[in-house]
């Protein structure tokens, strides 16, 4: 049957447009019920079935369910709990999900694809019985609700027909019917008047006998016990309201940042400032989240303000208190914090409305109520710039010790906090399986493990060479080619070699696992690795962004085996100056898979003078003409605390930590894959100008170079920052002989200072921008690590397809698809060092539980409470506070007290002056009373002030002192003294 369809379009013009379009209706469509004796099923097997009917005591006869797409939208974490069987979808429904939320929309098509579940598919906008047009003046969204109605309406006539039969009847079941699920008021009314079953989600979640903890995972807008009050927050302007004001220029958009150290403060990176605007107050932030997109009005002049000098976390069991005098407290402590330095003020503003929400689930734990018999509990996240979260549960005792997941759901001007509800629980507290879950989950890392389908695409074992690979390839199997690696690791995608040519020169290359061989665009498995963009790394722990039969076996480069590989090629002479260059795939034999200790005892054992010693000494050599020669371009050589830890093979608890060593190895690994990736990335974008995939470290603004600036001339050092030149010849400079120490944490600082390296489409962006501040390169790509980057697989297919060795397509040539996959890389870049560092501080807290150790350690900050410590040995910091605010639980004796400098950024206190950079002893200790957070505590031993330094005998009484909160440690298991290597 066909029909037609008729509407109007507006053109850019302004012009009005009639379109006509034919829309075809079918009479076989089946319902998918089998109590269905009417439907023409063509051989596929009914999906809803009778004995998954659900019990409910608000609809005590059997029944199907149908959900309109709000509840999807909002009851998403209810329907993947494996409760709800037998549910009708119309096609109307998923197309309104599609629209309003990509992310759900995917959540719930993973739902329909599990068959236990019974979720039926029903195409309602193509049935003749239940397609309806849009009437005249009628709105997209009430079509909508009708259409669904209808479609509702002759599912239930339909099964209610197919019922007749005096078969049936003899059985003497009750009839099935549909029941129709909505939170909409007006909806759910005019279905009651049409005859239609209907009810509240709440409701009918409620009536299920046998899931009564499936009600926390509702998700609510407000909670039935909230009694009226005072607003807390002002209220937000409609959106019409805002994007009048950002196009008139009276209000600004930016992304919103909370302050990890200052749970009062927040910042708004806004186009055209070149700082953050501030935000200071609850008032002032107007319950916007971490990353949301806000609107912001500037405040005057006048009231132009400067981010606090002090670390304020928020303290615990505020539960009971009135929002007015929490309010007051809030500000009494911001008083006198705000420096008084006219030339440092910022401009500051205030949220007025939210433009784009970026809620998703958190991790933490339930705080312990301080009201009996209550399901209203207060939910601690575990990322502190997370407010923290009303929610409702029945669980509150099994679940208070914890970690559990919790969704926002809103967040209305009454409330000091956003309403949410329980997802589900992820382990006891404390337990290092648990803790590894939380990070993954709170940095978006994808974990799961990988699909069948995903799976289906993977080579089939036995996996040989045929001879038609070896025809397509260049053999260089017989090269003396070799890795060199970290201890442990089993993802080897990168070789070299290096071997004299009779003219004198040197034969140079890089060879690169070749893994786009084995991942082919656009199935599951590229999908698969583009979504996960990168590999994640914790300590004792890998997140592969690619099946183990890759990354492990069939694409590492080990010793031994041969493998496909795609190899960079140079001929250079003895001054590492380049002759010639080549690209090819090739099949290799790695003679020898080393960690960078045995290369390096190679190179020093003078008497070895075999091909692999012969090849490793003239690439050491090479790398350090190569790293001269970048470091007289103005290339940066940056710091960063790092450790390395030994874990038990068993517990995978830590054992030992210590700072990585680096040599000479490190070195010359480094200078040849930095060589590659700059030659790869002149060819690719000489070949593909327009959608070569590179990478660029934009320039840092002169203000992100402040507080760099300030720190080095407190100390009498200038550092300049006209180019990249001049601040590696400053850094240079910057040494101090009593302090060892001091031009490392001048580097760490410098490493503060700089922007985030991005990748990017060569044809978004002027050539000039292609610029790699770091490296003091013109252009950079990254092609050298396939096995953990899904960027390099790209890369490999445009090298691929500018020599030959494979074919082109489309998407590959897409610029806008191609920066898609640039932002989604980005992201996934940047939340892989978060969860690595993450990884390495839990680790860090589990090796000090019991533990106390006097350490030394340098302060990085001089705050206006707090000194922030760097300790060298565990790459970690930490913060020693020194006079406590207002509201802190603990005091310090009369004769101790501190004052601070603003002109000179110094604390005080005697004769004892504490400037940055300064050495300190502090004293160790892990306090794990915080029910959210175990934290390591810093404690002073030297320089020693009585009656505020720690002495021996003391070390309990200085713990207690903290103003730190007590939580239950997990039992220690007994550890094996076997041990890996991260």
């Amino acid at each position: 049957m066909q029909t037609l369809r008729e509407y109007t379009r507006k053109t850019r013009r302004g012009n009005v447009l009639k379109v006509v379009r034919e829309h075809y209706l079918r009479d076989d469509l089946s319902c998918g019920s089998d109590i269905c004796n009417v439907c023409n099923r063509q051989d596929a097997p009914p999906v809803l079935l009778r004995e998954r009917m659900l019990r409910s005591t608000l609809f005590d006869f059997p029944h199907y369910i149908v959900l309109d797409s709000n509840i999807i939208l909002d009851q998403i974490d209810v329907l993947e709990e494996d409760v709800l069987c037998n549910v009708i979808i119309f096609a109307t429904v998923m197309n309104e999900v599609r629209k309003k939320s990509s992310v759900i929309y995917k959540r719930f098509k993973n739902v329909l694809q599990l068959k236990t579940r019974g979720f039926y598919a029903f195409i309602n906008e193509h049935h003749k019985d239940t397609y309806v047009e849009q009437m005249p003046n009628e709105s997209s969204n009430d079509r909508n609700d009708r259409a669904i109605r209808v479609a509702t309406k002759w599912y239930d006539k339909h099964l209610l027909d197919s019922q007749q039969s005096n078969s049936f009847k003899r059985s003497g079941q009750p009839q099935t019917r549909v029941v129709f699920i909505t939170d909409d008021a007006a909806c759910r009314e005019i279905s009651k008047n049409e005859g239609i079953l209907a009810c509240t989600a709440e409701e009918y979640i409620s009536s299920l006998s046998d899931y009564p903890l499936l009600v926390d995972k509702l998700a609510r807008k407000s909670f039935d016990s909230e009694k009226p009050s005072l607003p807390v927050y002002p209220s937000h302007l409609t959106m019409v309201e805002i994007h009048e004001g950002i196009r008139t220029k009276r209000f600004l958009q930016g992304n919103f940042q909370a302050s990890r150290e200052n749970y009062l403060e927040g910042n708004v990176s806004v186009e055209g400032y070149d700082n953050p605007i501030l935000l200071q107050g609850r008032e002032a932030m107007n319950r916007a989240v971490d990353g949301d997109i806000v609107a912001i009005e500037l405040l005057p002049e006048a009231e132009w303000s400067t981010p606090s000098e002090i670390v304020l976390e928020e303290v615990e069991n505020i539960e009971g208190l009135e929002d007015q005098k929490i309010a007051e407290r809030e500000m009494d402590m911001f008083k006198n914090t705000v420096s008084k330095i006219s030339e440092e003020k910022r401009p500051t503003g205030r949220v007025i409305g939210i433009i784009r929400r970026k809620w998703r689930q958190y991790c933490g734990i339930l705080q312990k109520s301080v009201l009996e018999n209550t399901n209203r509990h207060i939910f601690v996240p575990a990322d502190r710039k997370i407010p923290r979260i009303r929610i409702e549960t029945r669980q509150s005792k099994k679940l208070l010790d914890q970690r559990i997941v919790v969704a926002i759901d809103s967040w209305p001007r009454f409330s000091r906090y956003p309403n949410g509800h329980f997802v589900r629980s992820l382990g006891p507290l404390g337990d290092i399986k648990t803790e590894n879950e939380v990070i993954l989950l709170e940095h978006d890392v994808p974990h799961s493990k990988f699909s069948e389908e995903v799976l289906s695409f993977l080579p089939k074992l036995p996996w040989t060479i045929t001879n038609e690979d070896y025809e397509k390839r260049v053999d260089l199997r017989d090269l003396y080619i070799c890795s060199v690696d970290p201890p442990g690791c089993t993802d080897i995608d990168d070789a070299l070699h290096c071997r004299s040519l009779p003219n004198g020169n040197l034969d140079v290359g890089v060879h690169i696992a070749d893994v786009s061989h084995f991942i082919r665009p656009g199935n599951a498995l590229d999908k698969e690795a583009a979504a996960r963009g990168t590999t994640v790394y914790l300590v004792g722990k890998r997140i592969d962004m690619v099946p183990e039969l890759l990354s492990s076996n069939l694409c590492s480069l080990v010793g031994g085996e041969e493998r496909f590989a795609f190899s960079c090629c140079w001929e250079m002479d003895k001054d590492a100056k380049i002759i010639s260059k080549r690209f090819h795939k090739s099949v290799i034999k790695s003679k020898r898979a080393m960690t960078y200790e045995e290369a390096q005892c190679i190179i020093d054992d003078k008497t070895q003078h075999n091909e692999i010693a012969q090849s490793l000494r003239n690439l050491n050599n090479l790398a350090k003409i190569l790293k001269k020669r970048r470091m007289d371009n103005g290339a940066l050589v940056l710091a960063s605390p790092e450790i390395r830890f030994q874990v038990d093979s068993e517990t995978h608890e830590p054992l030992e930590v210590e700072a990585k060593q680096m040599r000479d190895t490190n070195s010359m690994v480094e200078e040849f894959m930095l060589l590659a990736n700059i030659t790869v990335a002149e060819h690719i974008a000489a070949e593909f100008p327009e959608c070569a995939m590179l990478r660029r470290h934009p320039r840092p603004p002169p203000t992100n170079f402040d507080p760099l600036i300030k720190s080095a001339r407190h100390q009498g050092f200038e550092i300049k920052t006209e180019s990249g030149l001049d601040l590696a010849n400053s850094l240079d400079h910057c040494v101090k002989g009593d302090n060892p120490y001091f031009n490392t944490m001048i580097r760490i600082l410098t490493t503060r200072c700089m922007m985030q390296a991005v990748y990017f489409t060569s044809g978004t962006v002027q050539k000039s921008e292609f610029f790699h501040y770091g490296l003091a390169a013109p252009i950079y790509t990254h092609f050298t690590s396939p096995i953990r980057r899904y960027s390099d697989i790209v890369v490999h297919r445009l090298l691929a397809a500018s020599i030959g060795a494979d074919s082109t397509y489309t998407d590959l040539l897409n610029k806008k698809l191609n920066e898609n996959i640039c932002q989604n890389l980005n992201y996934r870049h940047k939340m892989a060092q978060y969860a690595g560092r993450a990884s390495v501080a839990l680790n860090t807290h589990v090796y000090f539980r019991g533990k106390t150790q006097d350490v030394e350690g340098y302060i990085l900050f001089v705050r206006k409470n707090a000194l922030q410590v760097l300790i060298p040995k565990f790459g970690l910091e930490g913060t020693v506070y020194l006079n406590p605010l207002k509201d802190d639980n603990y005091k310090l004796p009369a004769s101790v007290k501190f004052t601070y400098s603003e002109d000179y950024h110094t604390q005080s206190c005697g004769n004892v002056v504490f400037h940055a950079f300064d050495p300190v002893t502090v004293r160790l200790t892990l306090d794990s009373s915080n029910v959210q957070h175990e934290k390591l505590v810093f404690n002073l031993v030297k320089p020693f002030i009585k009656g505020f330094s720690v002495e021996d005998a003391s070390v309990m009484d200085v713990c207690e002192n903290q103003a730190n909160i007590q939580v239950q440690q997990p039992p220690k298991k007994k550890s094996k003294k076997s041990k890996t290597e991260k």
